[in-house]
């Protein structure tokens, strides 16, 4: 028999759930990434998606690189990811990686045309307007848009006070030495994002976090020497990030170094931005997870926690 209290809060909570994402408040999601490159880490990957269901989250993000970038990239390893995606307890969004495509040239790899191998992934894994899992939740696709149609991989969506963008902008340097390519893509990147700023500031939205899975090399371009895949993506997200009265946050994956921290500094004062902070999420061979929480009201706006992948045994 459940007290007047338990009643109440249980009340709260099924009203609270029951509201479209982009209407509440608050949510809670998940951040991994750099998973399956063996195959312990397929085989751990479906549990580890089963645990953070069980965590009540309303949604995570898998950063990129689903295989190593030393295996073939056949249309079954991807085939059999996204069957584990789909299955996943909760809505998934999954953002490209540079071991499904841009690495795919490599002989170890088949020596596949990227280019194709991109395509492939955007039949396979973006078919529809929705998230994959088996709670799926609406996004918003570049592709509406006719000037960049093709970039299907390219999301949004609001939650818990603040808007959630994703980025096609793979390691090691976004593919930069095949212009045609990246100029392209680059373009679409560069508006998306500040679309996605821009909307936020017109719904006042009191946070922002991007995902991407490179590594943009943030602390080298402080000093002047960053790569130059990434530069125009930063310029913009500084410009972006100064305009912004909120918290930004920029998750990725591709070193496989875990950390939060903020590395960005002014350019002029040198002064470290304090409404930034970036999350690597694990990577190979260590896997795990990192929890999040947004908060319109908090004024932080977004909290994290870690959590390696498998749990302590005392913990489980």
């Amino acid at each position: 028999m459940l007290t007047s209290s338990q009643r109440l809060a249980l009340l709260i909570f099924l009203a609270a759930v029951a509201q479209p994402l982009a209407a509440r408040t608050t949510a809670q999601f998940g951040l991994l990434g750099d998973t399956g490159y063996s195959d312990y880490g397929r085989g751990q990957l479906p549990l580890m998606l089963q645990h953070m269901g069980e965590a009540n989250l309303d949604f995570a993000i898998h950063d990129g690189d689903i295989k190593n970038g030393r295996s073939r990239c056949d249309d079954a390893i991807y085939n059999e990811v996204l069957a584990v995606f789909r299955a996943a307890p909760m809505p998934v969004v999954y953002v490209p990686g540079d071991n499904e495509w841009t690495d795919c040239r490599r002989a170890l790899c088949g020596s596949f045309n990227p280019e194709e191998r991109l395509d492939f992934l955007r039949r396979t894994f973006f078919f529809d307007s929705r998230s994959l899992g088996q709670q799926r939740i609406e996004l918003e696709r570049q592709s509406r848009q006719k000037e960049f149609a093709r970039f299907v991989e390219n999301v949004r969506w609001q939650a818990g006070g603040a808007m959630f963008v994703t980025l096609n902008m793979p390691g090691a340097d976004n593919n930069v030495v095949h212009r045609e390519e990246f100029e392209l893509r680059n373009r679409a990147n560069l508006a998306w994002l500040a679309e996605g700023f821009r909307i936020a500031r017109e719904r006042k939205l009191r946070g922002i976090l991007i995902a991407i899975q490179a590594n943009p090399h943030i602390e080298a371009d402080n000093e002047g020497a960053g790569k130059p895949g990434f530069k125009a993506f930063l310029d913009r997200l500084r410009e972006e990030t100064a305009d912004f009265s909120g918290q930004v946050v920029l998750v990725h994956g591709d070193t496989h170094q875990m950390q939060i921290n903020r590395p960005l500094k002014d350019r002029r004062t040198r002064q470290t931005v304090e409404n930034f902070t970036r999350i690597e999420t694990y990577g190979f061979p260590f896997m795990g997870w990192i929890r999040g929480s947004v908060d319109d009201s908090d004024p932080k706006v977004f909290r994290f926690e870690t959590h390696p992948w498998p749990p302590h045994p005392l913990l489980r």
